[in-house]
């Protein structure tokens, strides 16, 4: 079918493989693992099985990239293969439900997403916009909501990614009071969650698949819980982030910037229906204050670190803590108190109380499954990086995040997920270590399933070069830097630039990126100069060009062609051993008499690496050159679970044949 309807369609046996696979493990309701390297063309295998199978099916991306690339170009080029005239676009299809031989999709994100109508209509009578620029953008989203139909910020171009306004408007489920609003009839979210339940396949992202699971579970099933349906299946496509973006679900965050948030809600909605009492102003007054001062007596600590220090903190500062307690119960009992409860009141109460539950949970629980840390961060919770001000700067403080973390989440999954799903298929271009799926399996919790590694559908041998420096200081130790820039250098005159150059860590990438300033004849781009996506442009329009960056370009980013000739990584991508979760993690496989560091370190590194990768050979015309500028790789024992379990590159050690194979490509 594919041979007829595409015209660039070329057969790949690893495709045909598996859509078999998918196929035969919906038919038969078991959960499959699938590693598909770049280049099967895996979206087309897993979607015509599920179209055929006529079950509804939820699939869950890792990327918003794939989401899109799903929802607007797979699945309507699949439509028309098999329905031809019967077609609609699948906007409109989604709109309209049903119709005989065609397909109802719909696509979901977070509710932060989305426009909260009830939202925009109080501010409209308030005058608590700051500045031109809010009162700006308030007159753009009003505009936008009389004629919008998904309430979906993405339509709204001239909005700032980073938009304060925004965060005041949206969706999100802390402020949302359900059927008790006003609006809830022509909420854009009521109206995704009906989109949901007449769609075939519902396409969503992980962070909005394991939301919605933990909002299932704390609701305890309720009906209205959650905005996802039942499905029959669920494809997990970029499966290798589960286990971190479900960690983060089963988890609880308490933060200072959750009380603030709390508080002004509540005040705000309290002077638009005229209640704000004295003794609630007070209330509100005490909360803000006991939650500064609980905060702020908080371990010292740069970033992320565990917090083993509970039992005397609270041994120490117990006042504090019950006083922030007491006056989250205070808050509480003022609300409950109130003789004509405006809708969001209830609300209000639920929020307090989830509160005080979570804050008893992180000071005072003893789970033995869950890691305990602090995390301090800039305005609005986002993370400080090296090569950015401080948010601190404009804003005066920092954020505290009180966080617990499930440990190992595969026994949640087995319970939760695994075994109330009929088929959950995993896929991704890494999944594999060494050949096989033992480590994903462990770490996820998923016994029974079908496993395969499909072949790649590239000449690797061929298309890629492999070069390992045998002659570069151990990477831990200070010399490496200078001498890697040095190497680096070397290399991108031979590549003549068109280079991704990737680190493990943002102070080696300055480093580094300082060191080459002004000796390269290249356009020099570094991430964190720009929003990720311009920076993306701007190297795909740069002729030569060589980007600079870390963790967030190692994976979905997808660049054809000449431009990306060569990618760098300066050291194997070991998780930073002293983060909390990774520590507690390596810890408790240890203590259970494995070997974390074979069990655990060496592949989630062996898989980050493989993303890296994957940059570079994204077409059967790509070709070009791979770096690990890291000789632990040829000089220490688990250097070989890396070399088998990467493709099948050809490897050098010596810069001459790197000289040669750009001097036969050109």
């Amino acid at each position: 079918m594919l041979a007829r309807t595409h015209p660039a369609y070329e057969f790949r046996r690893g495709q045909l493989q598996m859509a078999q696979a998918v196929e035969q493990a919906l038919e038969e309701k078991r959960h499959l693992i699938v590693e598909a390297g770049t280049g099967t063309g895996k979206t087309l295998a897993y979607l015509l099985p599920v179209i055929r199978s006529g079950k509804r099916v939820i699939i869950s991306t890792g990327t918003k990239n794939l989401q899109e690339q799903l929802f607007y170009k797979d699945i309507p080029f699949l439509e028309q293969a098999l329905f031809g005239n019967h077609v609609e676009t699948v906007a409109s299809a989604v709109q309209s439900g049903h119709g005989p031989g065609r397909l109802s999709v719909c696509y979901m994100k977070g509710r932060n997403n989305y426009l909260c109508r009830k939202k925009l209509y109080d501010l409209t009578d308030q005058p608590v916009l700051s500045g031109l620029e809010e009162i700006e953008q308030y007159r753009a989203i009003a505009a936008w909501e009389k004629r919008t139909s998904t309430g979906d910020r993405a339509e709204l171009a001239e909005l700032p990614e980073a938009s304060a306004l925004w965060h005041k408007l949206d969706a999100r489920s802390e402020a949302c009071i359900g059927q008790k609003c006003s609006e809830w009839e022509r909420c854009f979210v009521t109206e995704m969650r009906r989109r949901g339940m007449e769609s075939d396949i519902i396409i969503v992202n992980h962070h909005l698949f394991f939301a919605d699971l933990a909002i299932k579970l704390q609701a305890d099933g309720a009906p209205d819980a959650g905005i996802l349906p039942e499905a029959a299946a669920v494809i997990f496509d970029e499966a290798h982030e589960l286990e971190d973006v479900a960690g983060n679900y089963f988890g609880i965050s308490v933060s200072n910037l959750r009380v603030d948030d709390l508080a002004r809600d509540v005040e705000a909605s309290l002077q638009h229906n005229r209640m704000l009492s004295a003794s609630l102003s007070g209330a509100l007054g005490s909360l803000r204050e006991r939650s500064q001062f609980f905060f702020s007596l908080l371990p010292p600590g740069e970033g992320r670190f565990a917090f083993e220090t509970r039992r005397e903190f609270l041994e120490e500062n117990g006042d504090e803590f019950l006083a922030l307690n007491q006056a989250l119960t205070r808050l509480a009992g003022e609300l409950e108190g109130l003789p004509q409860k405006p809708e969001e009141i209830f609300n209000f109460i639920r929020r307090t109380q989830e509160l005080q539950v979570q804050l008893g949970f992180a000071m005072e629980s003893d789970d033995r499954n869950t890691v305990f840390w602090i995390e301090r961060r800039g305005g609005r919770g986002r993370p400080n990086s090296p090569q950015r001000p401080r948010d601190t700067e404009k804003t005066g403080r920092q954020n505290v995040f009180l966080q617990a973390t499930p440990i190992d989440v595969g026994p949640i999954l087995r319970e939760t997920l695994w075994s109330k799903l009929e088929c959950a298929v995993l896929t991704s271009a890494t999944l594999a270590v060494g050949g096989g799926f033992e480590y994903i399996r462990q770490r996820l919790g998923l016994e029974h399933a079908r496993e395969s590694v499909l072949p790649s559908h590239f000449d690797y041998e061929n298309q890629a070069l492999f070069y390992v420096p045998p002659d570069l200081p151990d990477a831990r130790t200070p010399q490496f830097a200078a001498l890697a820039a040095e190497r680096i250098r070397k290399l991108l005159e031979i590549t003549r630039g068109r280079a991704f150059v990737l680190f493990t860590s943002y102070a080696q990438m300055n480093d580094v990126y300082q060191r080459l300033l002004g000796k390269l004849e290249f356009s020099m781009l570094r991430q964190g100069d720009g929003p990720k996506s311009a920076l993306l442009e701007e190297f795909r329009l740069t002729p030569n060009a060589v980007l600079f960056a870390t963790s967030s370009f190692w994976q979905g980013v997808d660049v054809q062609g000449e431009q990306l000739s060569c990618v760098i990584i300066d050291r194997l991508p070991f998780a930073v051993p002293s983060d909390p979760v990774v520590a507690a993690r390596v810890k408790a496989i240890d203590a259970d008499g494995g070997n974390a560091f074979f069990q655990y370190q060496v592949p989630a590194a062996v898989i980050t690496l493989k993303q890296g990768f994957g940059r570079l050979i994204r077409s059967l015309h790509d070709r070009g050159l791979l770096v690990l500028l890291d000789n632990r790789i040829l000089k220490k024992q688990y250097g070989r679970v890396f070399i088998e379990s990467l493709p099948n590159y050809k490897k050098t050690t010596d810069m001459r044949i790197v000289e040669e194979f750009f001097g036969s490509s050109g």
